[in-house]
């Protein structure tokens, strides 16, 4: 079975500030992270490949040294890793990342099932997923908690507000995870020193057929107009009570007097 993942490599969202006077967030400094969600797609991958044998590849799209968060993904076991990177790519929104990675994805060629992260940290759009399974014209199926693969049918049980949802289709297909499907591993010392000495693919705009006028900031319809910080509150009240029941009994008095309830 041919997998591949996609990844993203964000910034750690517990170190992530916005630049007040650019309203931008201020990346400089801030550690570089693989999305939490694509650990869990790289995790499914790797127990699907456990089964089924295969080959994993990952794929990111992002500056020269997102090839560390493919270099940590060869130690947890993926096979070979390939960076979309280009200045041309820079600013894309998540319809030119999902057409830009869709091309990567032709030019490497058969595959059998794509698997993404429900979303990344960073933005929480959930999606590039799905815009590259409409771009590559494959079935797509979205918040999967739950994969069993037979022949060519995958079985998946898609994770809902209030229940789950089991569905069917055929590869080859995309699909998306939560993070309950798994918990991912942790490398061990012979992945480690493969991630060490391991080489991946470049695919830039010269080595993609695409449509230039589709990529980076002038293919994406979606304009950021400002991003900020909430407004600090300064009126918050702490309860402070030995028992959690004369807690409960000061917050109802204080919600009385303030004539909430």
């Amino acid at each position: 079975m041919e997998i591949i993942v996609c990844i993203k490599q964000v910034p750690d969202s517990a170190s992530v500030k916005i630049d007040p006077e650019t309203n931008t967030l201020m990346r400089q400094g801030v550690p570089a992270i693989v999305n939490p969600f694509d650990m869990h797609a790289l995790e499914a991958a790797l127990q699907l490949k456990e089964i089924h044998g295969g080959t994993i590849t990952v794929v990111t799209m992002g500056p020269p040294q997102a090839t560390e968060a493919l270099r940590e993904c060869v130690a947890l076991g993926a096979d070979k890793g390939v960076l979309v990177s280009d200045r041309a790519f820079g600013g894309s929104d998540t319809l030119a990342t999902s057409y830009t990675l869709a091309s990567a994805v032709r030019k490497l060629g058969k595959y059998d099932l794509i698997i993404c992260g429900m979303q990344a940290i960073d933005g929480d759009t959930a999606q590039v997923g799905p815009s590259m399974a409409e771009q590559l014209e494959i079935a797509q199926l979205t918040f999967v908690s739950k994969v069993e693969i037979n022949g060519d049918t995958v079985t998946v049980q898609r994770e809902q507000d209030e229940c789950y949802e089991v569905v069917e289709a055929k590869l080859p297909l995309l699909m998306t995870v939560v993070r309950s499907i798994n918990d991912p591993r942790f490398p061990n010392v012979k992945g480690i020193m493969k991630a060490k000495k391991a080489k991946f693919d470049e695919f830039g705009l010269a080595d993609l057929d695409v449509d230039e006028t589709r990529l980076g900031l002038k293919g994406s319809p979606t304009k950021v107009s400002k991003i900020f910080s909430p407004p600090k509150r300064s009126d918050t009240v702490v309860i402070k009570k030995d028992t959690a029941k004369e807690a409960v009994a000061e917050l109802i008095t204080r919600l009385k007097d303030a004539k909430i309830v």
